[in-house]
């Protein structure tokens, strides 16, 4: 293989990690509000659930990574718990109309605040977590965006 073609590779990679990194994000961040603003208002508000268990879940997956491996700090743990907690509580109370989309998405605030204490009781315990960690978070940001979509369609 000649050195250009290593290069333009390269090159080729870089710009599509750039795009996933930086590009996405921002247009997700930036059309995605402009739809959910015109979700809230046609659909009385429902919207606002769907946010709310998308933050709940998006602090639950992203500030997890620092718990992965033990030892764990009993203080950095209760900290985040308290936090994503609270998250879950303000997603379910977001969340008691009784459209199709809050059902959905209290039950996946259930199954989240299920998975939180069941990684909690092995991390207190000294144990591992849960072997179906994932598929339970996948479970979990699947009903998410069901409820999503169910908004968007009125429901």
């Amino acid at each position: 293989m000649d050195f250009g073609k290593i290069l333009k590779s390269v090159v080729a990679i870089v710009i599509v990690f750039a795009i996933w990194k930086y590009v996405v994000p921002w247009a997700k961040q930036e059309f995605g509000a402009k739809s959910e603003s015109s979700t809230e208002a046609s659909s009385g508000g429902d919207g606002s659930c769907v946010r709310a268990a998308e933050r709940a879940s998006e602090a639950w997956g992203s500030g997890l990574r620092q718990f992965v491996n033990p030892p764990y700090d009993a203080n950095a743990w209760s900290s985040f718990r308290s936090d994503v907690d609270a998250k879950i509580s303000a997603a379910e109370s977001d969340c008691s109309c009784e459209d199709d989309s809050c059902t959905k998405a209290r039950s996946a605030m259930n199954d989240l605040r299920s998975l939180v204490s069941d990684v909690d009781g092995a991390i207190r315990g000294g144990a591992s977590f849960p072997g179906d960690a994932v598929q339970r978070q996948e479970s979990i940001d699947n009903q998410i965006n069901e409820a999503g979509d169910l908004v968007r369609s009125g429901k």
